[in-house]
């Protein structure tokens, strides 16, 4: 079996690109296609095409909607790396950078002026996005030539835009009615606020974690001992958000989990220190659909992230990250709110993927691997 695909970077993540049509051809369950693919169960992912971390786990399945006021259509995965499983739960903000990228460099949008306009729409979530990738004089540039934090090359300009944002998922931007919540894990009653804005993310206070607010940089050690408890958390989330019955049936990707505290004052360039999980790790950069969950939390009174940055509206939000600071944008356009930030993307390989065997034999393997 061989598949068509594209292999390509999207803000601080890499995915696979697949269109939905060469996937269909394949005749085959995309639950069981993708883990083989990216050759799970494996912590290496040693037989795929996978890069081991849930950054390079993903997967972009694109299609051409027949209706015209979207360009492209598109639905994220998280292919998981220890076990042969797929997150269909949420989006990818960084990986959303791709797809209008890709529509260009495939000829399904044709650039016009300076700033060329792609309409696109997540299946995940329903959510409209509209992105913004620099055309200058209609033509994407023959060198990519825009940089940003966390990447050390430069790729193409893309502006994400978020329509409207709050509540794709549950219904509403504060899935339980309140501002802050109270959850008991590990013996302690934690104060969070759940929100839903790009993603469903819960955010703790980096000073209940006893985590050393004046040394950003010491924060990832800190945290790391303190993942299984950050993991009950994060489950007993979802299920007060509504996104699973019980913990033990919360899935891996969302809710997403921000830790919060206000800069130093030595820092004035940015308005908040986050650090995120992803897939029960901390997150190299900042999940972009999180930051854009953290931008209307920080405009909601009474939220654990509002209490930093203050209810002095702002038309701009810096991100204290791993990476670097990241700045998220909020507009008003054609009666809409959009929600944004930038990012840079870039084709990496256009390349035919090879599957040796039959998909059954990727099913057989997870079993195996969970009787071991």
């Amino acid at each position: 079996m061989k598949i068509e695909a594209e292999w390509m970077r999207g803000g601080t993540s890499k995915c696979w690109v697949f269109e939905t049509d060469h996937l269909d051809e394949t005749r085959t369950s995309l639950d069981e296609l993708l883990p083989r693919l990216f050759g799970s169960p494996d912590s290496r992912q040693i037989d795929g095409v996978g890069g081991a971390t849930s950054t390079t786990s993903k997967a972009m399945i694109l299609r051409r909607p027949a209706e015209a006021d979207v360009d492209v259509e598109f639905t994220f995965a998280q292919v998981g790396i220890e076990e042969a499983a797929v997150d269909w739960g949420s989006n990818c903000g960084n990986c959303s950078a791709v797809v209008g990228l890709y529509a260009i460099e495939k000829g399904w949008v044709i650039p016009k002026g300076d700033n060329t306009r792609i309409v696109t729409r997540n299946t995940n979530t329903g959510q409209i996005i509209i992105q913004r990738v620099a055309t200058p004089a209609g033509a994407l540039p023959i060198v990519p030539d825009a940089q940003m934090p966390g990447v050390a090359f430069p790729g193409y300009r893309v502006g994400l835009g978020f329509q409207d944002p709050a509540g794709k998922t549950t219904g509403k931007l504060l899935p339980t009615g309140e501002a802050t919540d109270t959850i008991l894990a590990g013996g302690t009653r934690w104060t969070v606020s759940m929100v839903d804005a790009g993603a469903p993310v819960v955010i703790v206070r980096a000073e209940e974690l006893g985590l050393n607010t004046a040394r950003y940089d010491s924060w990832v050690a800190g945290v790391e001992l303190q993942l299984e408890t950050l993991e009950h958390i994060r489950r007993q989330a979802a299920v007060r958000m509504g996104l699973a019955p019980t913990p033990a049936e919360a899935a891996r990707a969302i809710p997403k989990l921000a830790i919060v505290a206000s800069p130093t004052r030595s820092d004035p360039d940015c308005d908040v220190n986050v650090m995120m999980l992803s897939m029960g790790k901390p997150h190299p950069a900042l999940a972009i659909t999180g930051s854009i969950a953290l931008t209307l939390a920080a405009g909601t009174p009474g939220t654990v992230l509002n209490g930093i940055t203050g209810d002095t509206p702002r038309p701009t939000l810096r991100l204290r990250t791993p990476a670097g600071v990241i700045e998220t944008w909020s507009e008003e356009r054609d009666g809409s709110l959009l929600v944004g930030v930038d990012r840079t993307a870039r084709t990496i390989a256009t390349t035919i993927i090879h599957l040796p065997e039959a998909l059954g034999s990727a099913v057989e393997a997870s079993l195996a691997s969970a009787t071991q």
